[in-house]
């Protein structure tokens, strides 16, 4: 599997796979996203506007098999400025590490943490001072979460990651088995981009 930093055309170029694979992935547990193709061309605009956006593509041999995102968080304030009143931080010092998506059978293999190292080196050469990106928050109750389900707080954890006290954006989408779009909660967490890693 080869992992590689995409920007401008090739970038570009991915966007569809990308919206694909969003479909697919977070057709799952936690997100339960009932997407269409439509919405994610038009989601995925800001990639291809952004100068300083970067799309992480996991290929196998010419197939886009997973793929994170990531823009200045300034490309996202009309969606990411009211979580972030009150936190001290300011948007243009964040880099938003938006989507990872890989599909289930190229999992454990170490792709989550390429996805984020890359992001991280790009939102660092743009002088970012801090990495952030959200959760999806559902009840424990919910009643389609999986038997076992493990949530990523430990992976990202690890990666030096912490919730944002206080910091949740609202979004919202089509739940799988739902006729309307309703809002949900998401989770900021953030790590500091220190110093010596800058």
């Amino acid at each position: 599997m080869r992992i590689e930093a995409l920007t401008g055309e090739a970038l570009d170029a991915a966007l569809d796979d990308v919206a694909v694979l969003r479909i697919r992935v977070f057709r799952d547990w936690p997100y339960l996203y009932d997407g269409d193709l439509e919405y994610e061309r038009g989601y995925l605009e800001t990639y291809r506007t952004s100068d300083a956006a970067i799309l992480v593509g996991a290929f196998d041999g010419t197939r886009l098999v997973g793929a994170a995102t990531g823009t200045p968080m300034a490309d996202h304030a009309d969606d990411f400025a009211a979580a972030f009143d009150g936190t001290g931080l300011a948007l243009n010092d964040i880099f938003y590490c938006a989507e990872s998506v890989l599909l289930p059978e190229y999992r454990g293999r170490g792709v989550g943490h390429r996805f984020f190292d890359l992001r991280e080196a790009h939102g660092r050469g743009l002088g970012a001072k801090v990495s952030a990106f959200c959760g999806v928050v559902r009840p424990l109750d919910h009643p389609l979460r999986p038997d076992g389900y493990r949530p990523l707080d430990g992976f990202w954890r690890k990666r030096g990651y912490a919730p944002l006290d206080g910091a949740i954006a609202w979004f919202s989408w089509k739940d799988v088995g739902q006729t309307e779009a309703t809002r949900k909660p998401l989770q900021v967490w953030t790590r500091a981009l220190t110093e010596d890693e800058r």
